[in-house]
């Protein structure tokens, strides 16, 4: 009984022994510790990756008419995890409103961080909610401060830090409605010749014949689809612009940086074609304003595709 007691004890002694190897593999180290500090949010550390949590229980969500917790699908994270050359990869995904998504990029944008995905996993949810996904290299402590002006804005009420409100049905902001434009004008700024639709929508279609992508050996022109667009309504003064922009992997910051600097809204980032080479990535948008600085943005925009010139337009 007495060797079975001491065998026993050695096997509890054991087993605290490797307990405590688990736990102390489960500690936070002082680096992530510090992005934790600095981002003012809580994690934890498993398998070499810190996982932060940016849950947005604030949120009250339906689906369908069914109410839903946070864990349901609706808690936004940062992750971080040793790389090469001494520096961390992080990848994000933050679960934002409508009203925050914009502002959000901004502030990653402006803090030399990376959008890379930007879209929805729900049908029929109030609150409307999107997914925005991040990337970063860097220290883990650098990284942490370059990620915090966008998390701090998650959350918050809108129109206190930048988030604009959403407007009204009574909004003083005029109403845009079907007008006259001087497409001559707009031609000069965006460099190609647009094309005039029903119900007073004027557009351009510029092909990206520059990536000469084929598909079972048939060329992938802008009538199948690979170009990008820019559709005018309103009038000089009063005007919105909705289009699509296609993009390789290098041009997708760019083109993000530009938008943004105008005010322009990014509402999507996804893929049209799986399976092609070059990889295209596309990029819905939507804008407000006068014609002119809206077809500024645009004609900007298209400077950040291929080749400066030789681009012909396709209809």
């Amino acid at each position: 009984m007495k060797r079975i007691s001491i065998c026993l004890a050695a096997a509890a002694i054991c087993l605290a022994d490797v307990s405590g190897v688990a736990a102390r593999a489960q500690e936070v180290p002082a680096n992530y510790q510090e992005v934790l500090s600095i981002l003012g949010k809580k994690g934890d550390y498993k398998a070499n990756v810190l996982k932060v949590n940016i849950p947005r229980s604030d949120l009250k969500v339906t689906v369908d008419g069914v109410a839903l917790p946070t864990s349901f699908g609706f808690g936004g994270w940062l992750a971080m995890t040793r790389g090469e050359g001494g520096n961390d990869v992080m990848m994000g995904d933050l679960v934002l409103l409508e009203e925050e998504v914009n502002p959000v990029m901004t502030a990653l944008l402006q803090n030399g961080l990376e959008v890379t995905a930007l879209h929805n996993h729900f049908f029929f949810e109030t609150p409307r909610i999107f997914y925005m996904h991040v990337h970063g290299m860097g220290k883990p402590a650098d990284l942490a401060r370059k990620a915090k002006p966008a998390i701090d804005l998650i959350g918050k009420e809108p129109g206190r830090i930048g988030i604009p409100e959403r407007p009204s049905a009574t909004s003083s902001s005029p109403a845009v409605t079907a007008g006259e434009f001087n497409t001559g004008a707009l031609d000069q700024i965006v460099g190609h010749t647009g094309e005039k639709l029903a119900g007073g929508v004027y557009k351009y279609t510029v092909g990206r014949d520059d990536l000469k992508m084929k598909e079972m050996g048939a060329p992938i022109n802008a009538r199948m689809g690979l170009n990008t667009w820019a559709a005018f309504f309103g009038s000089d003064d009063n005007a919105v612009v909705a289009g699509d922009v296609a993009m390789v992997e290098a041009e997708v910051q760019p083109v993000l940086r530009t938008l943004r600097m105008h005010n322009v809204n990014v509402v999507a980032i996804h893929l049209h074609m799986i399976g092609s080479r070059p990889m295209v990535i596309f990029l819905h948008y939507w804008g407000r304003g006068s014609a002119a600085t809206l077809a500024r943005a645009f004609r900007e925009t298209l400077d950040q595709l291929g080749a400066k010139s030789g681009r012909t337009a396709h209809r």
